[in-house]
């Protein structure tokens, strides 16, 4: 009686109650996305590519190797599954970003909803002729998939440089207003600081700014990030930077935690 009694206390206190609810909730709100469920895959599969080339290099539980494996491809299937219909999607969503004022980002986003729409094509053709509904040339489409998933990523980082760039310009007019409060005549002094200015940023404080920036704008940091281990994904795959499965794991498992917390965090997120 006293132990249930303790269980009882237990589960009352609100840091356990608290905790455990805001956990649930967040659950909950990702697997009622049609991309959490995919992201919840995705984060299983390379786990699980990850683990298999652990065991490979250890030499042990072959058996454990090869469920591993099965599980992984079932995995793919089920994604490729899941991005049935994401191709509609990706069109609607550069039909908005054509409405977008800032050129860049225009370009930008448009961009990379077209190729990812063509991407999802492509990964539907490949789903169709693994299922057996057509007879397809899975290398030349494997290919094709991989070329516009790649293509997709560098405007993503270019999208990411832009924002970064934006975001130092901010930072430095920022710091350059502090400064000029100190300044008793601006007039006089204003080329002088100008040109001191120029050659602090040029030096060590080029990567001061740098750093400031990214670190007051998470989202913009994580979406870096996360491009960037997703880009390893179609190198290895087009053969242009080959490594191991072991990378492939761990960058596929980065990625797919950081798309995750995007989703639960909106703040985390980087805004169009």
């Amino acid at each position: 009686l006293e132990f249930i009694g303790f269980l009882s206390r237990c589960t009352q206190a609100p840091l356990f109650s608290a905790t455990s609810q805001t956990s649930m909730d967040s659950y909950v709100k990702l697997a009622s996305l049609s991309q959490g469920r995919d992201k919840i895959f995705r984060t299983t599969q390379y786990a699980c590519i990850l683990l298999n080339c652990l065991l490979h290099k250890n030499g042990s539980n072959k058996e454990l190797a090869a469920k591993l494996k099965h599980l992984e491809s079932n995995l793919s299937s089920g994604r490729k599954l899941f991005r049935l219909g994401n191709a509609v999607d990706a069109v609607q969503t550069a039909r908005r970003n054509v409405q977008i004022s800032d050129p860049v980002l225009r370009f930008c986003l448009t961009a990379i909803s077209l190729s990812r729409a063509l991407y999802y094509i492509c990964d539907n053709i490949l789903w169709s002729g693994a299922v057996g509904l057509g007879d397809i040339d899975k290398e030349k489409w494997s290919r094709r998939c991989n070329h516009y998933y790649f293509f997709s990523l560098v405007v993503s980082l270019g999208r990411d440089v832009y924002e970064v760039v934006q975001l130092m310009k901010e930072e430095m007019l920022v710091q350059k207003r502090q400064e000029s409060k100190s300044i008793n005549n601006l007039e006089n002094n204003r080329v002088q600081r100008e040109f001191d200015w120029i050659a602090r940023i040029k030096s060590k404080a080029f990567l001061v700014l740098l750093f400031q920036s990214l670190g007051n704008n998470p989202p913009v940091l994580l979406d870096i990030v996360k491009n960037l281990c997703d880009l390893t994904l179609p190198l290895d795959k087009m053969g242009i930077c080959k490594t191991n499965p072991g990378v492939v794991g761990v960058c596929g498992l980065l990625s797919s935690i950081l798309s995750i917390l995007a989703l639960t965090h909106p703040a985390l997120k980087l805004k169009a």
